[in-house]
C-alpha cells in the first residue's frame, strides 16, 4: 500500500486545522506560525493539483484553470480582509489588483524570460497570442485602475455606481472575448512554439552552393502539449482527484489567510509600512502557484505557457476580481477606491511600454527578463518607501 504524498496530506491537514482555528480565533504566535506553514503547504499543493488538471485538459485551457484558481483565492482574501480589517480598507482591492498586475507582468514574465533565455539561449514565444493577451491586460488596467482617478462625477479615486457597473461589465466582456480567442478562435496562437534554428543562404563567388553561418533567427511552430517527450496526461480518475484536492486547497488557503490577516496587518503596521503593503503580501501569496508553474514551464523551453500563465493571471485579477468586488460592494460598507495615484500610474505605464517592446519580436534575451525584474524591484521598493 502506497503512502499518500505530501500534496494529498497538505490540503487535508490544512482543512483539519482550519475548522477549530476558525472558531477559536488563535492569538498565540506559535499557533499562528503553524497555521502559516499549513497555509504555505496548501498553496504549494494547489500548484501541484492545478498543474495536474491543466496537463489533463491541455493548453491553453490549462492556463485558464490556474488563472481562475488564483482569482478565487484573490477575491476571497480581499473580501475577507475588507470585512475584518480594523483600519481603512477602501483601497485594498486596488492595491491587491495593482500588485498582481505588476508581479505578473514584471515578476512572472521577467523570471520566465530570464530562466528560459539562460537555459536555452533565447526565450521564444508567439507574439500574436502574447500581444493579444498583453493588449487586453493593458486595456483592463487603464479602464479599472487609471480612469477612476480622472473621472469627475465622484470626488476622489472612486467610480460612481453606474461607472463601477460599466467597468465591471466591460471587464467581463474583454475577458470573455479573450477566452474565446484563446481557446476557440485562435487557439494555435497560444500553444508552445518550437524554436527551429535555420542556416541562412550566403552567396559565394562562382559557386551555387551556400555557405553556412550561425544565426540566432528562429521560426515559430505551434507544438501540442505532449509532442515534446513529456509524461503522458494523467488519467481521468487522477485528474478528478486533483480537482477535488485543488478545491480543498483553495478553501484552506482562503480560510487560513482570513485567520492570519490580523497578524499580517499588525506586522505591516509594526514595521511602519504603508497599508498598500498588505495588498502586495496578498498578491505575492496568491500568485505563488502561478510563479512556480511558470518557472517550471520556462525550464522546459515552454515560455509560451509561462507567458500564458502570467498574462492570464493579470487579466483574471482585473477582469474577474473587479466585477466580483463590484458585486460584493453592495453589501460591504464604506467607499471603494480603485484609482491609482500618480506614482502607481507612472509605474503602470512604464511597465506597459516595456512589455510591448518585449513582446513584439517574439523572442527575448536575458536582458529583457532582467529589465522586467528591475521594474518589479522598483515597484516593491516604492510601495514600502513611496
Amino acid at each position: 500500500m502506497t503512502r499518500p504524498s505530501w500534496t494529498t496530506l497538505a490540503p487535508v491537514l490544512a482543512i483539519v486545522a482550519l475548522v477549530p482555528a476558525w472558531f477559536a480565533h488563535p492569538e498565540s504566535s506559535l499557533v499562528l506560525g503553524v497555521l502559516a506553514l499549513l497555509l504555505v503547504g496548501a498553496v504549494l499543493a494547489a500548484v501541484h493539483h492545478a498543474e495536474v488538471v491543466a496537463h489533463r485538459v491541455g493548453e491553453p485551457y490549462g492556463s485558464l484553470v490556474l488563472a481562475v484558481a488564483v482569482t478565487i483565492i484573490e477575491v476571497g482574501l480581499i473580501v475577507t480582509l475588507m470585512v475584518t480589517a480594523d483600519k481603512d480598507a477602501s483601497g485594498l482591492a486596488r492595491d491587491t489588483v495593482f500588485a498582481a498586475v505588476m508581479i505578473t507582468v514584471n515578476g512572472i514574465v521577467g523570471i520566465s524570460l530570464l530562466v528560459g533565455a539562460l537555459k536555452h539561449h533565447l526565450a521564444v514565444f508567439n507574439p500574436e497570442g502574447t500581444g493579444a493577451a498583453l493588449a487586453t491586460v493593458i486595456s483592463l488596467a487603464v479602464l479599472c485602475l487609471v480612469i477612476p482617478s480622472v473621472t469627475t462625477s465622484e470626488p476622489g479615486p472612486e467610480f460612481t455606481g453606474a461607472q463601477l457597473a460599466f467597468a465591471a461589465i466591460a471587464s467581463l466582456a474583454l475577458y470573455g472575448m479573450f477566452v474565446f480567442t484563446q481557446t476557440i478562435r485562435h487557439r494555435d496562437f497560444f500553444l508552445p512554439v518550437a524554436p527551429q534554428q535555420y542556416v541562412p543562404m550566403v552567396a559565394t563567388r562562382g559557386a551555387d552552393a551556400p555557405s553556412a553561418a550561425p544565426s540566432d533567427s528562429f521560426e515559430h511552430e505551434p507544438v501540442d502539449l505532449d509532442e515534446d517527450g513529456h509524461a503522458d496526461p494523467p488519467t481521468n480518475r487522477a485528474a478528478l482527484a486533483s480537482l477535488g484536492l485543488l478545491v480543498l486547497s483553495l478553501v484552506a488557503v482562503v480560510g487560513l489567510a482570513k485567520i492570519e490577516s490580523p497578524a499580517i496587518e499588525s506586522g505591516v503596521a509594526a514595521l511602519g509600512f504603508p497599508n498598500a503593503v498588505v495588498g502586495v503580501v496578498i498578491a505575492l501569496l496568491v500568485l505563488a502557484p502561478e510563479t512556480i508553474a511558470a518557472v517550471r514551464a520556462a525550464l522546459r523551453n515552454r515560455v509560451q505557457v509561462s507567458l500564458n500563465l502570467a498574462l492570464g493571471s493579470a487579466m483574471a485579477s482585473i477582469g474577474l476580481t473587479i466585477p466580483a468586488i463590484a458585486i460584493a460592494s453592495i453589501w460591504l460598507e464604506g467607499p471603494l477606491e480603485l484609482g491609482l495615484n500618480q506614482l502607481q500610474t507612472v509605474l503602470l505605464l512604464l511597465t506597459a511600454a516595456v512589455a510591448i517592446l518585449t513582446v513584439v519580436p517574439g523572442r527575448a534575451k536575458t536582458l529583457q527578463g532582467g529589465v522586467h525584474l528591475v521594474l518589479l524591484a522598483s515597484f516593491l521598493f516604492l510601495t514600502i518607501a513611496p
